[in-house]
């Protein structure tokens, strides 16, 4: 099955209040945006991660002190994998939160 545009929207919709509300429900002291479908984390320390939407692609990219990622829907996994090495989004924003935060949370609902 192919992923629809508008199936496409509801999965970022959801992956994004999904990742606001763990860093809502948390201790760190993070600034969350969410416009025109980009929500941004920003750290205490001032690094930020970006998740964007891009719709020709059908692809969810997160931009991230690292560098940029972009994200395939898995419909068999029903998550979002890495284009470039498979690694699954829940576990990459764990690894970037302990590392850039120094706060291990768990991202399974994303």
């Amino acid at each position: 099955m192919s992923l629809t545009e508008a199936r496409f929207h509801d999965l970022v919709d959801a992956t994004q209040e999904n990742l606001e509300e763990i860093f809502d429900n948390c201790d760190l002291d993070v600034d969350l945006e969410n416009s025109a479908g980009v929500l941004t984390v920003k750290f205490e320390n001032g690094k930020a991660l970006i998740f964007s939407r891009q719709a020709p692609l059908l692809q969810l990219w997160l931009a991230a002190p690292d560098g940029g990622f972009h994200f395939d829907y898995d419909e068999k996994l029903s998550m979002w994998k890495c284009d470039k090495n498979d690694e699954l989004l829940s576990e990459m924003v764990e690894n970037l939160t302990k590392e850039h935060a120094g706060v291990e949370l768990e991202f399974d609902e994303i």
